[in-house]
């Protein structure tokens, strides 16, 4: 199938795995990974943007991550504050907004400072979304909903009517469509507690890749092979042709 014909999803998620196995067959500590990676997800966000992609989401680091030594975790803090410091011009210049979700309270205050300038400093841009998932699990995701809604309930002083659809406003992700495409690299089978809820129904494409690297031609991959995959959403395939007759 030829790229301009693929169906392209509105929304990927990756889970960007490898970096310290990288840097160890290089014989480095490693945070030279995570450094390494930065290029990776410059390729990422670059090929989502020229594909349509609607919101690309990156699980950067996440609630457990913080069990991590601290020297890794210091480095990927500073790495992070000099990665979103280098890239805003990038991001402003490709119309793409930036977005995070996660117990961003959590993140140490010099990060939080340049996390918010390059946010409102993308919100007016209409292209590719990214959404940096940042001190994040999914569990703490479907927690903060359930609390959210109970205050709601108790401001109105009353039980409130509560749907699947209704409670996914909740969640960090309210108001984005749920994944249909999970990409994660590194070649570990699993989501990590990364957006549980929202991935009920997403394609998982697995490569045994490290992430730093992957490239165009990776991520162009993962869109083949979701273009292979029938989604049928608990349908019968017989369903799904009929719908699109």
């Amino acid at each position: 199938m030829s790229e301009n014909r693929q169906l392209i999803p509105q929304h990927v998620a990756i889970i960007m795995d490898g970096n310290g196995r990288w840097a160890k067959r290089q014989g480095m500590k490693r945070i030279f990974g995570h450094r390494s990676a930065v290029e990776a997800v410059r390729a990422a966000i670059t090929t989502a943007g020229e594909l349509g992609v609607q919101y690309l989401s990156l699980y950067t680091f996440s609630e457990e991550n913080w069990k991590r030594p601290q020297e890794e975790i210091d480095g990927l803090m500073e790495l992070l504050i000099d990665a979103i410091r280098k890239e805003t011009p990038e991001l402003n210049k490709n119309n793409v907004r930036l977005d995070c979700i996660g117990d961003t309270a959590s993140l140490p205050p010099k990060v939080q400072v340049k996390l918010q300038e390059c946010i409102n400093n993308t919100r007016k841009n209409t292209g590719l979304t990214v959404l940096l998932a940042l001190s994040y699990s999914g569990r703490w995701d479907i927690l903060q909903a359930v609390k959210g809604y109970t205050a709601d309930a108790l401001k109105a002083n009353q039980a409130l009517e509560l749907t699947a659809e209704g409670f996914e406003q909740y969640l960090s992700t309210g108001g984005i469509p749920n994944p249909d495409l999970l990409i994660r690299t590194g070649g570990e089978k699993r989501i990590s507690n990364f957006l549980l809820w929202q991935m009920a129904y997403t394609e998982f494409y697995f490569s045994d890749i490290l992430w730093p690297d992957f490239r165009k031609e990776n991520f162009l991959d993962a869109i083949n092979e979701y273009n292979k995959r029938e989604r049928r959403f608990g349908q019968t395939g017989d369903q799904i042709k009929n719908n699109n007759n």
